[in-house]
């Protein structure tokens, strides 16, 4: 029984890491595609049909590249900067409930690596581990660039951190939980009795609070400072090259992956969609949550196009502007959301 379960988990392990390397590599072509559309050019397109093959072109040549490393920088720092960036990007994908369980036969096949009680607290943990990557990388350089864009991402997650953990208080206080996947089975279908079941109806501002953090996180434009190319080169890869670069930029395309997933999670059903139970009776224990898992990654999918739409829209802050919004604007109105949500808790329970 333990042998099934474990084959059972680096299936799934194996499954989620490909399809997070899958959506990276294409989330890359997607970019340039969306761009070059913003400003009515073609884009990418001689490397296989409509440019299909241009991430495994890009891909190929950042694998094929001569591998420097400056000779006044610390080579093991050096090396383990983009590799901790890359590790701290896959690992948070470990406990989104990416579909409900498929009944094969007479046992059900979990289609979440670990479901743990504190799955937003591991979550958290994640994200800021992900920044000593960065600060690694910055640091070990030696180069004033470099250090200049790994102290700005220090300070920008630190900063924004904050206000998205606050902006999820006010979510648990109405979930009751931590765990992801009790988040999830609580917005089951669409509408639930006489309201909808969806938490971004029941909290929208903490939804656009957690949705900015979100791209404060992955150094998205306009939060970009730590990698800004008119201040600071390339910011805290400016020294990288060749593979160790492609782990720091898929990285950031992988962040903006789990993001999503964690965002649809949390507060757009996850893997829920309407009308899902009359689904899976016609389709049977297995197609349902496939459908389910379609649903979830059609949304990830729909956040992913707005990061990218964001970016070719949007100017880039100044440093001091970034800085404003964190500490003036969205944690005082976290705060102020949890005031609310409490309050609005209290009086529908002496209500009813």
């Amino acid at each position: 029984m333990e042998t099934a379960f474990l084959i059972e988990k680096v299936i799934l392990v194996s499954v989620i890491f490909s399809i997070s390397l899958g959506v990276a590599a294409y989330s890359t072509l997607a970019e340039r595609k969306i761009a070059a559309f913003l400003q009515g050019r073609v884009g990418p397109h001689r490397a296989g049909w409509n440019g299909m093959l241009q991430p495994l072109a890009d891909g190929g040549k950042m694998f094929f590249k001569e591998e420097i490393i400056p000779s006044e920088s610390n080579p093991f720092l050096f090396i383990m900067g983009p590799s901790l960036a890359l590790l701290t990007a896959c690992i948070g994908s470990a406990v989104i409930p990416w579909g409900q369980p498929i009944k094969i036969g007479d046992s059900l096949v979990e289609l979440q690596v670990t479901d743990i009680n504190v799955g937003i607290l591991y979550i958290f943990g994640v994200v800021s581990l992900g920044v000593y990557g960065i600060m690694i990388g910055g640091w070990s350089s030696n180069n004033k660039f470099s250090l200049m864009g790994s102290i700005r991402a220090a300070s920008q997650n630190i900063s924004y951190e904050i206000a998205m953990g606050l902006s999820l208080i006010a979510l648990l206080m109405m979930s009751g939980t931590l765990s992801l996947k009790e988040i999830a089975e609580q917005q089951h279908g669409f509408w639930d009795g006489s309201y909808f079941s969806w938490n971004v109806f029941k909290q929208p501002l903490g939804f656009l609070l957690f949705l900015v953090c979100a791209f404060a996180e992955c150094n998205r434009t306009p939060f970009d400072l730590p990698e800004s190319e008119n201040e600071l080169v390339a910011g805290y890869h400016t020294e990288y090259s060749g593979f160790k670069l492609g782990a720091f930029l898929f990285a950031e395309y992988i962040n903006m992956f789990v993001s999503s997933a964690v965002m649809a999670t949390l507060f757009f059903g996850g893997y829920n969609y309407p009308f899902m139970d009359v689904v899976n009776e016609a389709v049977g224990p297995v197609f349902g949550p496939l459908i389910g898992f379609g649903v979830l990654m059609l949304k990830i999918v729909f956040f992913i196009f707005f990061f990218m739409w964001i970016r070719w829209t949007i100017p880039r802050f100044r440093y001091d502007q970034l800085m404003n919004l964190g500490w003036k604007v969205l944690i005082p109105l976290a705060i102020t959301n949890i005031v609310l949500t409490g309050l609005a808790i209290n009086i529908f329970d002496y209500i009813n």
